[in-house]
């Protein structure tokens, strides 16, 4: 299986490059301002929850809205990435059924177009850290750990959501409600050892988002990764690709008979 897949990615790179440039210029083809919303959507919310969850609620750091903007923007990758590879298959029915094409590149092929963007957008963080004075330290090179954690995770999820999606349509409303939980368990917009009080912050790092995030901020802010943190993601990521992989070519022959 996994020497099929490297000769079809090999032999459709072209084609899946396309898909990814598709994919961009689909989501901003209706838009004025294009590929600029991926510097101005981030930069909003950022604003947005820093008033909300700093101003209102007394938070005086400086810092805070970069910390709100590293966990603002993996959350988003992973939440856009996988919603797109769970819909992936049943959007382009139509060609799967009319032209024979690794089923498999139409979620790829959406996960990362949401990494690219997701990279671009990195643009917006760097400029704002640089403004609240947070300087580039050689920590910052462990944030290359997280970035590939994230796209393997998204990837894995995203695999399996695509899959199941398929036989159960109500799988992607039910997605939008565990996307929620997620978002609260990856302590976006709040400092896990101050808020949660009552004993079961350490629940959190059960998260691989969490875990991710953390690593994440801990290179942008000049500080030592979490070496469990890195490496609990980084297995889970590898579980989630094989077992995505896994059921998405166990199931492939059947997406005809269901979108």
């Amino acid at each position: 299986m996994v020497r099929r897949a490297i000769a079809g990615f090999k032999k459709y790179r072209y084609l899946l490059m396309e898909l990814v440039k598709k994919g961009i210029t689909l989501k901003y083809r209706r838009s004025y301002l294009g590929l600029i919303w991926t510097l101005i959507e981030p930069l909003l919310t950022m604003v947005v929850l820093t008033v909300v969850f700093g101003t209102l609620l007394g938070n005086k750091e400086t810092t805070f809205p970069v910390y709100i903007l590293c966990g603002r923007l993996l959350y988003s990758m992973f939440s856009s990435a996988t919603t797109g590879a769970m819909k992936a298959i049943r959007a382009n029915g139509a060609m799967i059924k009319k032209v024979y094409v690794p089923k498999y590149l139409y979620p790829l092929s959406s996960v990362l177009f949401n990494y690219v963007i997701f990279l671009l957008s990195l643009i917006v963080l760097f400029v704002v850290a640089l403004a609240l004075k947070i300087r580039p330290t050689i920590y910052l090179l462990q944030g290359i750990v997280p970035m590939i954690t994230i796209l393997l995770l998204s990837l894995g999820v995203g695999m399996i959501l695509g899959t199941f999606s398929v036989f159960f349509r109500d799988l992607e409303y039910l997605w939008n409600v565990a996307l929620m939980l997620i978002m609260y368990m990856c302590a976006i917009f709040y400092y896990p050892e101050r808020l949660l009080t009552s004993g079961y912050s350490y629940v959190l790092k059960y998260n691989p988002l969490y875990c991710i995030i953390a690593n994440f901020r801990s290179a942008v802010f000049g500080e030592p990764m979490n070496i469990e943190y890195a490496i609990y993601a980084f297995v889970f990521s590898l579980v989630s690709i094989v077992i995505g992989f896994g059921v998405f070519y166990k199931e492939q022959d059947k997406f005809v008979l269901h979108i």
